[in-house]
Order: C-alpha cells, then structure tokens, then sequence
C-alpha cells in the first residue's frame, strides 16, 4: 500500500479509481452500495458482511489480513466461508489497492 503514495499521486489515484471498478463489480452485492455490509445478498446471508465503513472495526484489521480475506476469503483468515476467494479473479496488485481502498473507505489508516 505505501507503494502506491511512492508512486505518485497520478498512480494512486489511477489504482484508487481502478478499485472502486473492482468493488463495483465483485463486493457491492454482499457489502452494498453504501459499503455498510447490506448488499442485496445480505439479507439471504447466515453472516453479515462487513461493514466497511466501520471505522472502529476496520481499524483494528491489519492490511495484511485485509489482503488475505479478500485473496483467500472467509476461511482464510477464520472467517465465514461466504466470503469467497478472489486469488483467480484479482491480481495481488488489484488487491493491494482494494486494501488502499478500504482504508479510504472506513477512514483509517494502514496498519
């Protein structure tokens, strides 16, 4: 993630830009649009989805946990096995700025 600042703000912003694509796309059904973990699937989930607007909660998450979740889902990290895998679909550089982008989200900072 401190890759991204070092490679200028032009870069950041371009992965900034290309990770709300990529949640868009793969997270908003489970963490919805408001990314407050009510996703249209939601309501049907035995286990809410984060919310990833919690500060407090988010705060507490190391990023490379972050990455592992979103990498490895639910199961890698202890989690629910309703969160799936993304190792096949992003690329770790994808992933690194979704973790960037979770940060901006929940207004905290990398841990």
């Amino acid at each position: 993630m401190a890759l991204l600042a070092l490679a200028g703000p032009a870069r950041a912003e371009e992965a900034h830009a290309k990770a709300i694509k990529l949640y868009n796309a793969y997270c908003v059904q489970c963490h919805g649009v408001n990314r407050d973990g009510n996703g249209v699937n939601a309501r049907d989930m035995a286990v809410k989805p984060r919310d990833h607007t919690d500060t407090k909660g988010m705060g507490d998450t190391p990023d490379d946990l972050l990455f592992k979740a979103i990498k490895g889902g639910g199961l890698a990290v202890g989690k629910s096995v309703l969160m799936p895998k993304w190792e096949s679909v992003m690329s770790d550089e994808e992933v690194g700025a979704l973790v960037a982008y979770l940060r901006f989200v929940s207004k905290t900072t990398p841990k």
